[in-house]
């Protein structure tokens, strides 16, 4: 596992860890942060034992986007974003297609980039002082990260053409209200509700958690008929599985599955 100076990525069995750690720049997506966090993303997708990845932020912030300072000391921004964003959206989509549940923990503000990272997640735990505002437009530019795609699915349009064209910000639990987060906890409890849901979902088929992910990803993209192939074609290979076996049985002479 190679050294990070950006993010901080711990590993412990079937629980992954990963922290965007530039408190001092409000956690901003910079090149270095965005390749640390491909690598970190790559090895969690790779694998096989990770079940769960938690990803939160340092500080007061869960990060702020994109580093604004950095973009400004480039030569040429076009290209300076050009390559930031296709790094941070080769990250964006290992978490989503990988096999291990997501678990974004929003410690603070979440502000651009951080907004579309904080929203990717399967489920998404905040604290009561986190903010969440989409911020581009304020200077002149356009949203990354999956915002475009995953807000309109959670949200509806009219409310994903609100918050990327007056920028306001959400509070937490305004958030809550609208469908971006599963749950608000205060900030002292963030930490063992995100833990909670960790180890509930460490001790759970991967597979099967896996299945639901990949199921959600393609529903959109499919026809009635073509969803209902997919989903006999999952649920018949999770049948045949170790897991399936132990989940079925489990039921039957009820008892507490244990699954690998």
């Amino acid at each position: 596992m190679s050294s990070y100076e950006n993010i901080q990525f711990e590993h412990d069995g079937p629980i992954a860890r990963i922290t965007l750690n530039r408190p001092k720049a409000a956690n901003g997506i910079d090149q270095a942060l965005a390749e640390e966090l491909v690598r970190a993303t790559e090895y969690c997708s790779e694998d096989p034992a990770i079940k769960v990845v938690v990803l939160t932020g340092a500080g007061k912030f869960f990060s702020a986007g994109g580093d604004v300072r950095a973009m400004a000391a480039a030569d040429d921004a076009g290209k300076f974003i050009e390559k930031l964003a296709g790094t941070l959206h080769h990250a964006v989509s290992a978490l989503a297609r990988m096999d291990a549940l997501l678990i974004v923990a929003v410690n603070g503000t979440a502000a651009g980039a951080g907004f579309s990272l904080a929203v990717a997640g399967d489920l998404v735990v905040a604290a009561e002082s986190a903010a969440f505002t989409m911020a581009y437009t304020k200077i002149g530019l356009s949203p990354d990260g999956g915002a475009s795609y995953y807000l309109p699915r959670l949200i509806g349009v009219r409310k994903t053409q609100e918050l990327m064209l007056t920028n306001r910000t959400l509070p937490a639990a305004e958030a809550l209200e609208w469908g971006l987060l599963h749950r608000v906890v205060p900030d002292a409890e963030l930490e063992a509700a995100v833990e909670e849901l960790a180890q509930q979902f460490a001790a759970g088929p991967k597979a099967s958690n896996a299945s639901v992910k990949k199921l959600l990803l393609v529903s959109s993209q499919h026809t009635l008929e073509e969803q209902l192939a997919t989903e006999a074609a999952f649920i018949t290979r999770n049948a045949e599985s170790t897991d399936g076996a132990e989940g079925i049985a489990a039921f039957v002479e009820k008892r507490a599955p244990k699954y690998a």
